[in-house]
């Protein structure tokens, strides 16, 4: 018997150069089996860190008259949606949900998403409640597994890390339905080394992973989150050696030259060696 196939409707931005919204999620996807389904919700030239770009902005009514299109056809069933609530550029870099997408991200997407991926500072805006230790953070992962979604993993946060101060610590929580109706929840914690450098395209990819490994091990999230983080870490590794090899000693890589070498870590996409373990928090 053939296994049924996985279908991703990805809602997400695409550039014509580079890695970055679709771009960054689709091609990973598809390299672990998943059929993608993409929905451009804008196609610029290239991301907006470069000096120069362009582009068209994709409004309510033309996404609606594409979904309308895929309906009338019957072929609309998807195992996941995928999309990013677009965030603006913060302050040094930090993603941030704008004011005013606030309520529609609390109150609409939240609640039927399956997986979220909130930094602390998203973490925090979403539930109203600070994190300043590890206690804070598994009781924000619970009031946002309340609020609907059953993994959510905050992707760095400033708590200190145990390995000293060039790691950054991650979290994540599993929700799971056990067959006597009750939830069981596992937490995981990561230590993350820091990056000099600011990538664009890492958190599409972070989600697309997360998803596509909490697919292939539903009730073990350690595993998702190492084969996760190991993905990035192998992506952003590969980016830096060669971002430097091209601007040449003492320089800063530009923005093109720190695009996410993506097609030249098909290997790791598709079965990354576990360079970054998980602890199980037992609370």
């Amino acid at each position: 018997m053939h296994e049924m196939e996985c279908r991703v409707l990805s809602i997400q931005s695409h550039v014509v150069r580079g890695y970055v919204g679709n771009k960054s999620a689709s091609f990973p996807l598809q390299v672990l089996g998943f059929e993608v389904d993409s929905i451009n919700s804008v196609q610029f030239s290239n991301h907006t860190g470069y000096s120069h770009w362009k582009g068209q902005v994709l409004t309510a009514d033309e996404l609606h008259v594409l979904y309308e299109g895929i309906k009338l056809n019957n072929v609309h069933h998807y195992d996941y949606v995928l999309t990013v609530c677009d965030p603006v550029l913060g302050d040094h870099g930090s993603m941030y949900v704008p004011e005013n997408l606030h309520p529609v991200y609390k109150n609409k997407v939240v609640p039927v998403a399956d997986i979220i991926t909130p930094n602390q500072f998203e973490a925090e805006l979403l539930t109203g409640k600070n994190i300043s230790t590890e206690k804070d953070a598994v009781e924000v992962m619970d009031l946002l597994h309340k609020m609907g979604p059953d993994t959510v993993v905050i992707t760095s946060s400033d708590l200190p890390s145990r390995l000293g101060d060039r790691f950054l610590v991650s979290l994540g929580s599993q929700r799971t339905l056990m067959p006597d109706g009750t939830k069981s929840t596992q937490r995981v914690r990561m230590e993350i080394p820091k990056v000099d450098a600011v990538f664009v395209g890492t958190g599409d990819l972070f989600a697309a992973m997360l998803l596509a490994w909490t697919h292939h091990y539903p009730n073990d999230l350690k595993t998702a989150c190492e084969k996760t983080f190991s993905v990035m870490h192998h992506v952003i590794k590969r980016t830096i050696s060669y971002a430097h090899e091209l601007a040449g000693p003492g320089r800063k890589p530009s923005p093109p030259q720190l695009e996410l070498r993506m097609v030249q870590s098909k290997a790791d996409i598709e079965d990354p060696a576990i360079v970054m373990e998980a602890t199980v928090l037992t609370l």
